[in-house]
């Protein structure tokens, strides 16, 4: 390659002194990091919308000494027909990017080929507080950027003899790491904490702990204050077949939930309630459509009642797989009436792509052949990854809909409204995993896949707040303007897929995710097997807009990697909305 860059500079001197015009642009050629290793360290994510990597620091990492040791990169030629491979020798960042840096602030590089490309490393780093004391009421607050941590007690405790049993914060020692406390908690627990002023006995006595680790020293502030609260509910937050419940009471005390069935009745025990020093919490089995009344007690005190309704419980459209028309060529995961105009669908393939470059290649279709043992319906769906011309076409079935077809590309809507919230998935499948006889050009960050391989398939459900406005690849959304500035999503498909450009497939961790589950399967699955993936919400109280399931025989068909061979069966797609806890 550094012959070929030779031979083009001599080209356009030559071309200089005969004065003849050289026109032919450079090829645009993408650079991303493609992967991050060191110590200390796991990636987090890699956006290559915002050209962001983010790496999870472990707590006992020291986040200004944090050791990068490899960096790789990731090439996307748009307009030229060079082999990729011949690029990555001339990647140039215009800084070196292993070695040990303070990453407090982020580290800004600019990686050039033919363009230069603005890319940014930042660090997150997470450590585990606490600081309890003996009848403590509630849980303990912490002001980090002030270093204060207050514990609260009940208004007629003795604030001059606290015993503080739990201090921790800093990083946790290790083999390698020591974090020291001056005073030691021993110490602090000798201290008076109570209200320096007569006048104010709702104030307190502060008390500093310089906390010292990697050869630094924080100074902390720690604070017990009275509060007349012995015993408060801080949520009730009624799903559909759970309601979630969390309290504050007094550490040492009973606590937990009672609740009844409507507004009158007898009170019964919330079950399987989880104390954790002054706080306690509970996932209530409940009915969908049902009127519940909840109250915390610690002792012998009681909160006020909470009255809620659960929601309703809803599985998705042709669940069951049963469904299915061909009005033109592609095979459709719905009917259509007698003008292949589309009733009700909900459920999309790539079929509209891989049928419209070869009439016969349907990769998703009904195969009445195999359908599993105790199903009620006569049908199930066969995801058939295969050759395509010249590149691989995921056997694939998704919430929503197939937008546009770009050459041998295609552009897919993802998302169905959905404002329920599901504690599960669980479906029904097979599959059979091939040996991966198509390997992309540029493949996902970290992933190191080759020929021969065995080719996975993916399942997983996401619930979220996405609008077209945002995801649909419009002027203003992911992605370049395709559209006349007009987004390829809709209203009810928002989140719009290009397989011509990484940046728009889809993030688990992106900012309007509330709710993920994936099950990855790198092995052949022989017979037809119940899978129950649970899905982890990031809160209890956000509600969705829009719901994803997707379903593909080959992990990475987005990036044109996989098998020619593999094909996944799915079946009886069911949404679960009991505790997680009471699934298995």
């Amino acid at each position: 390659m550094k012959r070929l860059i030779s031979y083009l500079l001599a080209g356009a001197m030559f071309a200089g002194t005969s004065c003849i015009s050289n026109d032919i642009p450079y090829p645009t050629v993408e650079v991303a990091i493609n992967s991050l290793s060191g110590e200390g360290f796991t990636v987090a994510g890699i956006d290559l919308a915002t050209r962001t990597v983010t790496l999870s620091l472990e707590e006992a990492t020291d986040i200004q000494q944090v050791r990068i040791d490899e960096v790789t990169y990731a090439v996307t030629p748009h307009n030229t027909n060079i082999d990729h491979q011949l690029f990555m020798d001339n990647i140039r960042p215009s800084r070196p990017l292993t070695g040990t840096f303070d990453l407090r602030m982020p580290i800004y590089v600019t990686l050039h080929l033919y363009q230069d490309y603005e890319w940014q490393i930042v660090a997150q780093q997470e450590i585990t507080r606490s600081f309890r004391v003996e009848g403590q009421v509630g849980a303990s607050e912490f002001d980090l950027q002030n270093r204060i941590a207050t514990a609260y007690v009940a208004k007629d405790a003795d604030r001059s003899r606290v015993t503080i049993t739990e201090l921790k914060l800093g990083p946790a020692s290790t083999d390698a790491v020591t974090t020291t406390y001056s005073p030691t908690l021993e110490e602090l627990s000798t201290l008076d904490y109570s209200s320096p002023e007569a006048d104010d006995p709702t104030a307190g006595t502060p008390h500093f702990v310089d906390v010292t680790c990697h050869g630094r020293t924080e100074r902390w502030v720690l604070y017990v204050l009275p509060t007349d609260k012995t015993v408060q509910t801080e949520a009730v937050d009624a799903w559909s077949g759970v309601v979630w419940l969390r309290g504050s009471g007094v550490s040492g005390q009973p606590m937990g939930f009672r609740y009844r069935v409507g507004e009158e009745g007898e009170w019964a025990e919330v079950p399987g309630v989880k104390i954790e020093g002054g706080t306690f919490s509970a996932a209530f089995a409940a009915e969908p459509l049902t009127t519940y009344q909840f109250k915390s007690y610690c002792g012998d005190d009681e909160s006020d009642p909470t009255t809620v309704t659960t929601e309703r419980a809803e599985q998705l459209p042709n669940s069951g797989l049963e469904e299915w028309s061909q009005p033109a060529n592609p095979w459709l995961p719905f009917l259509s009436d007698l003008t292949g105009k589309p009733i009700s669908p909900f459920w999309g393939t790539g079929n509209n792509g891989s049928a419209s470059l070869s009439k016969k290649d349907n990769v998703t279709t009904p195969d009445e052949s195999t359908v599993r043992p105790g199903s009620t319906g006569t049908k199930s769906a066969k995801l058939a990854s295969r050759k395509v011309l010249i590149k691989l076409a995921a056997g694939n079935l998704f919430a929503g809909e197939f937008a546009a077809t770009r050459g041998t590309d295609g552009i897919v809507n993802f998302g169905r409204p959905f404002t329920l919230r599901p504690t599960a998935l669980r479906v029904w499948m097979k599959y059979n995993s091939g040996k991966i006889d198509f390997v992309g050009s540029n493949m996902p960050a970290g992933e190191t896949i080759q020929t021969g391989d065995p080719d996975n398939a993916a399942i997983y459900i996401a619930l979220g707040t996405w609008t077209k406005e945002k995801y649909g690849m419009g002027k203003n959304g992911t992605g370049d303007d395709q559209n006349g500035g007009k987004p390829f999503g809709t209203d009810a498909c928002p989140v719009s897929i290009d397989t011509r450009d990484v940046k728009t497939f889809f993030n688990p961790q992106g900012e309007d995710v509330i709710g993920y589950g994936a099950r990855f399967f790198s092995e052949s699955v022989a017979d037809w097997t119940q899978i129950t993936i649970p899905i982890d919400y990031r809160s209890t109280n956000e509600v969705p807009t829009h719901i994803m399931v997707v379903c593909s025989a080959s992990r990475w068909g987005d990036y044109f990697t996989g098998s020619s061979e593999s094909t996944l069966w799915v079946d009886d797609i069911e949404l679960i909305y009991t505790p997680v806890e009471s699934l298995e």
